[in-house]
This record gives C-alpha cells, sequence and structure tokens, in this order.
C-alpha cells in the first residue's frame, strides 16, 4: 500500500491558515494614478482646444450692443440668438456685406487646383522614388523633406519679384503654382512611404501576365495606395484653404481674387469693422476645414501614419 505524502502547510497560533494578503500593489497603484491622469489631461485638452473655438461662435451670434455689455457671457439665451452677422459677412460688398461668399469660392478654386496638380506630379514622383532604383534614390526622400522645412519667407520675396515681372502676379495661376512647389515635396514624402509598404511581388506577378509599368500602377499600386492618396489630397487642401503669406503678396491689389484667410485679414485690420463680423468670418474661415477633418479623419490617420512600421 502506497502511503501519501502531505505537505505541512503553515498555519497560524490558532491553527488556522493565513488568508492571503490583499493590498494595493505598486502596479495597480500606477494603473489607478495613469488612468485619472490621463482622463484628466484628455479633459484639459478638449477645453483648452474647443473653448476658443466656443467663445468665438458665442461672441459671432450675439448682437453687439449685448457683447460690450457683457463679453464675457459663456451662454446665448434663445433672444439674443440670431444670424444677421453671417449674413451681412456672406452678404456681397455691393449690397453692403463683407463679400465673403466670393472669397471662399475663390479659395475653394485655389485649394482643389493645388490638390489636383500637386497629386499629379507626386503620385508619379513617389512611385518612381519607390520603386526605380537609381543613384541617390535613398536621400532623394531626405531632400524632399529638407525642402518643406526650407523657410517660405525666404523665398517670398524672389517669387514676388519673378512673377511680377512676368505678369503673373495677381493671378490665381501664380499662387497655385507656389503653392504646389511648396508643397509637392512632402506629398512625395509622405506617399513615398506607402508605396514602400506595398508588396512589390504583386506588381511583378502583374508584369509576369504582361502588364507594362504603367498598367502595374494604374491597376495595382493606385487602388492599393488610394487610402494615403486620399488623406495627402485633405493635407494639402488644409494647407491651400489657409495659406496667408503668398496670397498676401500676389493677390492684395486684386481684391476680386482674395481668398478667405486675406479677406479676414482685413476685417481684422480695420477699425470699422465690428467683433461680431469679425468672429462670424473667423468661424466661416474653420468651419469647413472642421468638418473636412472629421468626415475623413479614419482616411487621414491611416494615410500619415502609412509606412511608419515595416515588417
Amino acid at each position: 500500500m502506497k502511503v501519501r505524502q502531505l505537505r505541512a502547510r503553515p498555519v497560524g497560533s490558532a491553527g488556522i491558515e493565513p488568508a492571503p494578503r490583499r493590498g494595493w500593489s505598486r502596479d495597480m497603484v500606477e494603473n489607478r494614478v495613469l488612468s485619472v491622469l490621463r482622463r484628466l489631461v484628455i479633459a484639459a485638452l478638449l477645453v483648452v482646444t474647443l473653448f476658443p473655438f466656443y467663445y468665438m461662435v458665442i461672441l459671432s451670434v450675439r448682437p453687439l450692443d449685448a457683447v460690450l455689455q457683457n463679453p464675457g457671457a459663456l451662454w446665448v439665451s434663445p433672444a439674443e440668438l440670431h444670424l444677421d452677422t453671417y449674413i451681412s459677412v456672406l452678404k456681397p460688398e455691393s449690397g453692403g456685406g463683407q463679400g465673403f461668399l466670393a472669397f471662399m469660392r475663390t479659395s475653394l478654386l485655389v485649394a482643389l487646383g493645388t490638390v489636383a496638380v500637386t497629386l499629379l506630379v507626386a503620385i508619379p514622383g513617389s512611385y518612381a522614388v519607390s520603386r526605380l532604383r537609381f543613384f541617390g534614390h535613398r536621400q532623394i526622400s531626405a531632400l524632399f523633406l529638407a525642402v518643406y522645412f526650407f523657410p517660405s519667407i525666404l523665398l517670398a520675396v524672389p517669387l514676388f519679384v519673378f512673377f511680377t515681372r512676368i505678369g503673373l502676379r495677381g493671378s490665381l495661376v501664380a499662387l497655385v503654382i507656389v503653392y504646389v512647389a511648396q508643397i509637392v515635396a512632402v506629398s512625395i514624402y509622405m506617399l513615398r512611404n506607402y508605396f514602400d509598404t506595398i508588396p512589390v511581388s504583386l506588381e511583378e506577378a502583374a508584369a509576369i501576365d504582361g502588364c507594362t509599368r504603367l498598367q502595374v500602377m494604374r491597376r495595382i499600386s493606385l487602388p492599393l495606395a488610394m487610402p494615403a492618396i486620399i488623406s495627402s489630397g485633405l493635407f494639402i487642401f488644409m494647407i491651400a484653404w489657409n495659406e496667408f503669406l503668398f496670397a498676401l503678396l500676389f493677390l492684395l491689389d486684386r481684391r476680386e481674387n482674395w481668398t478667405v484667410s486675406l479677406g479676414l485679414s482685413q476685417l481684422s485690420g480695420s477699425i470699422e469693422v465690428p467683433t461680431t463680423v469679425l468672429m462670424a468670418g473667423s468661424v466661416i474661415l474653420t468651419l469647413p476645414i472642421i468638418v473636412i477633418f472629421f468626415a475623413s479623419e479614419r482616411l487621414l490617420t491611416e494615410g500619415l501614419t502609412a509606412g511608419a512600421e515595416k515588417g
């Protein structure tokens, strides 16, 4: 007969097993503290980010006399709420308004033209840098990024003189050319990182089936890179919509070609324009970008982080 050997268990003085220790471990305390701090930090960042825009909206929908009497009010009663300021901002200048509707139309035209031309140049350029092997192909991406970091203010005077001499100052075509020259470098850098993540074996299989390089690019690479292309287009659109320096240099003498950012700057520099009108113009300038960003946040995030990790 086999006899079982039982291990002795430590018991207390009264012969009772000691209960397991229940306490706050260091890891548990750190996790709880970090969880609370994370929520506090997120809430603080939301307040800091959203409060200026909220206050701007509040000022834009209140009458001017109410703003002068109580400028710090953070809530609008239904009796005070009115949209006459927005009507005044959007109304043409000939009708006594500020003409922001025409400014928005011009900004939209310039932004869409910049997106189209930039992508037309950046897509084949980034594909060539990613797929073709030539001398210095690894260093050229860093060179493209360095061009984007070059301060725009240093190019302002030479570009102003150049376009004045060729007779294009005041033209929207000149503005689009300058925007494309400023943005195309970083667009090539972004798209090149995404093309690097597309397996070369897919293109090789298409080439074996008889596709040319252009057919491979059109049928294989471009559909797979569409998230990055869309996000790059949104990124370009936001930059072109908000740009002010070159719009001021090239379009100041021709009000009919003003962009919305240039029109807003003229409102802020005039002592005759009420604060409520200025705030309404600021909301009109900001709102389209906010709507576009939140409507395409997923595509924008995927495209900007594409190519960050490989494996």
